[in-house]
């Protein structure tokens, strides 16, 4: 029989065996390799090379505000309006500035013709620089 001396049980384990850490990041990294691509899906396009940022600020006489309520009740600058007046008022406000804003801010509720349709009226009227405005979500 053999035996056992107390010298060898009190002895502390010094290494620390690394291979099954090693194995367990080997294994993520394949799955991350594997499904990142499955991730991502978007179409692959070969977008055209654009002008300059415009890293001027606006100033208030640029933007343009049109509020949409559920109803389709609608207001420019706190003004209510109809579609055509809406058109109009946006119309003259662009002739006389040509780098205004279009800030739209319709309801959650709202149905979408109403935004559909006053987008459709500015860019009709050439009204290219829209802004569909929403609410920023404060995470806790």
């Amino acid at each position: 029989m053999r035996r056992f001396s107390q010298k060898n049980s009190l002895v502390t384990l010094s290494e620390i065996n690394i291979v099954p850490l090693m194995d367990l990041v080997f294994v993520l990294l394949i799955i991350f390799v594997i499904t990142t691509p499955l991730l991502e899906q978007s179409m692959k396009l070969d977008l055209p090379s654009g002008g300059e940022l415009d890293t001027t600020p606006l100033k208030a006489q640029d933007i343009a505000t049109i509020e949409i309520s559920p109803q389709g009740l609608m207001h420019l600058e706190k003004r209510p309006m109809d579609l055509d007046q809406l058109t109009a008022s946006l119309t003259h406000l662009y002739r006389m500035n040509p780098k205004l804003v279009v800030h739209i801010r319709a309801d959650q509720d709202s149905p979408y013709k109403y935004v559909a349709a006053v987008i459709d009226r500015c860019q009709k009227n050439d009204m290219r620089t829209l802004s569909l405005q929403t609410e920023f979500e404060v995470k806790r």
